[in-house]
């Protein structure tokens, strides 16, 4: 399969965070070209990728596709507010992932303070990356606007 996007570390959990996700979790198999979740699906807890790699991508925007390998969790966002996955997650290779439904998440997150922070500085790291990545596009945009309009004005 060809190369998605960047690696990427954004959502890279600690080794403690990695450890408490998979003793909560059920753990499957999955093939290349696998779907854990896509755009628009119902949210249903957090992934852990424990072996291989599985991209995020997102529709149109293939500047913000990204590649996350072991210790990665995948559906956060949609985890803590409960919307839609905003995003689809698909492997890349053969991989090994942990579910965690969302009751269990939370719940685990109200549990232990500290790994609740740990999961709200993923949040923020995945915002600061997007909003980074939206930026450089307008200013992508901005440039491909003038460059037109100064080939069309005589």
């Amino acid at each position: 399969m060809q190369r998605v996007g960047k690696v990427s570390k954004t959502l890279k959990g600690s080794a403690a965070f990695c450890q408490c996700l998979a003793a909560g979790s059920s753990t499957s198999h999955v093939a290349s070209g696998f779907c854990l979740f896509k755009v628009g699906n119902s949210n249903n807890g957090v992934f852990l990728v424990r072996r291989g790699k599985v991209a995020l991508l997102v529709e149109g925007l293939p500047s913000l596709d990204r590649v996350f390998s072991a210790g990665s969790v995948l559906g956060l966002p949609s985890t803590f507010t409960g919307n839609p996955y905003g995003l689809t997650a698909q492997a890349l290779v053969d991989s090994e992932v942990g579910h965690v439904p969302r009751e269990d998440f939370l719940e685990l997150m109200r549990q232990d303070p500290t790994l609740c922070r740990e999961a709200t500085e993923m949040l923020t790291r995945e915002i600061s990356f997007i909003q980074a990545a939206l930026a450089q596009r307008k200013r992508q945009d901005t440039r491909q606007e003038s460059q037109v309009s100064a080939v069309a004005t005589p």
